[in-house]
C-alpha cells in the first residue's frame, strides 16, 4: 500500500479525532441504542447531523485532546518528558478544557496540580480503566523502529494517571498496534496479534492471553464476539451489569482491536462496528480510528466529517494535520 508516512501520521491522529467526535454522540448508550445509530445514520450517509449537546457534531473528547497533549509535548521537548506531559494533563483539567472526564485521569491531574510528581499521581490497581491506553497511539507513530522503548514510554505515560498493570498492557497493545500499522504492516489478527499479546504480556500476562486470542474472534459477527470480549478480564467478584463495552481497560482495548481486524481494509467499516458495542464508544472507535488511519492514511478518512473537527471551537482538523506532519517530519 502505497501511504506516505506524512499521511500515515495524519491518519492517525484524524482517524482516532473523527472516531471519538462520531461515538461521542451516542457514548455510553446500550448496545442496541449504538448499532441503531450505525444503521440508521453511520451507514445510511446521515453521519454528522447530530451532535451530543451543548455541543454539534466535531467535537472530540479528552481521548483525542489527552492524544493530542502527548504528541504535541514529544514535538516540543524533541522526546517523551513525562514532567512536560503531567502538566499538559493538568492544565487540560485546572483550566477546564476537559471534555468527556474521566475519574481516574482527573484525580491524576488534580494530585498533578497539587505538586506530585509525575510518577507519584497515577491511580493503583484495581483501578483500570482506558485512559491510558486511549492516548497511546503517538507512541506507536514515533518510536515504531524501537519496540522495548516504545513499549517503555507507553507504559511511563500511562502510569502518570494509571498505575494499574493492566492499564500498562492496554497502553502498549494501542501503541503497539499504531506501531505495526505506520510500518504498512496490515492489521490482521493472525499477523498482529500474537506480537500485541507478547509485548502486552510484560504487564499483565492474562491480558496478553486475552489479545492472543483474537484470531479466533476476528472473523465472527460483532454480536458473537461482543458475547466473548465485553466481560473478559473481569473477576467474578468484581463484574458488573453494564449494557455495552465498560470503560475497563481490557474489554475497550479488545474491542479495538477486534473492530480493526474484523475490516483492516475499511476505515469507516471499522469505527462502525467499534460504535455498534455501544457503551464506551467514543474510546473504542477512538482507538480503532486510531489503528486504522496509521495504516490506511487520512485519505481513507471522509473529508467531509473531519472538517467539522474542532475542540470547543479551536483545535480543527487543520491543526491536527499540521501537528501530525511536523511530528512525522521529526520522525526517523
Amino acid at each position: 500500500m502505497n501511504v506516505s508516512l506524512e499521511d500515515r501520521f495524519a491518519g492517525s491522529l484524524i482517524g482516532q479525532s473523527l472516531g471519538d467526535a462520531l461515538g461521542f454522540v451516542v457514548e455510553g448508550n446500550s448496545a442496541q441504542t449504538c448499532a441503531r445509530y450505525v444503521e440508521t445514520e453511520l451507514r445510511a450517509g446521515m453521519a454528522g447531523r447530530r451532535g451530543r449537546p451543548p455541543y454539534s457534531f466535531g467535537q472530540y473528547t479528552d481521548d483525542t485532546q489527552l492524544t493530542r497533549e502527548l504528541l504535541a509535548s514529544i514535538v516540543c521537548r524533541g522526546t517523551f518528558d513525562p514532567d512536560d506531559y503531567g502538566r499538559r494533563i493538568a492544565a487540560l483539567f485546572s483550566e477546564d478544557r476537559i471534555v468527556g472526564r474521566g475519574r481516574t485521569t482527573e484525580k491524576a491531574a488534580r494530585l498533578l496540580m497539587e505538586g506530585a510528581s509525575w510518577d507519584e499521581a497515577g491511580t493503583p490497581a484495581p483501578a483500570a480503566g482506558n485512559g491510558s491506553a486511549m492516548r497511546a497511539g503517538p507512541i506507536g507513530l514515533l518510536y515504531r523502529e524501537e519496540p522495548a522503548r516504545m513499549a517503555a514510554i507507553a507504559h511511563n505515560q500511562g502510569r502518570i494517571t494509571h498505575a494499574d498493570p493492566r492499564c500498562s498492557a492496554g497502553a502498549v497493545a494501542i501503541a503497539g498496534a499504531v506501531s505495526l500499522a505506520v510500518s504498512g504492516v496490515a492489521p490482521e489478527a493472525s499477523s498482529c496479534a500474537p506480537l500485541l499479546a507478547e509485548w502486552a504480556s510484560a504487564h499483565d500476562p492474562a491480558f496478553g492471553e486475552a489479545i492472543g486470542m483474537l484470531p479466533d474472534y476476528a472473523d465472527l459477527p460483532p454480536e458473537d464476539a461482543f458475547m466473548l470480549i465485553s466481560h473478559m478480564g473481569w473477576e467474578p467478584e468484581t463484574l458488573v451489569s453494564f449494557d455495552g463495552i465498560s470503560p475497563f481497560v481490557v474489554p475497550s482495548v479488545l474491542w479495538a482491536l477486534y473492530s480493526v481486524f474484523r475490516s483492516p481494509d475499511d476505515y469507516w467499516e471499522t469505527i462502525c462496528t467499534a460504535i455498534t458495542g455501544g457503551g464506551d464508544v467514543d474510546t473504542t472507535a477512538a482507538m480503532a480510528g486510531a489503528i486504522s488511519g496509521a495504516y490506511l492514511g487520512i485519505e481513507s478518512v471522509p473529508a467531509d466529517l473531519v472538517a467539522e473537527l474542532n475542540d470547543n471551537g479551536g483545535w480543527r482538523a487543520s491543526d491536527l494535520i499540521k501537528l501530525a506532519r511536523k511530528a512525522a517530519s521529526l520522525s526517523p
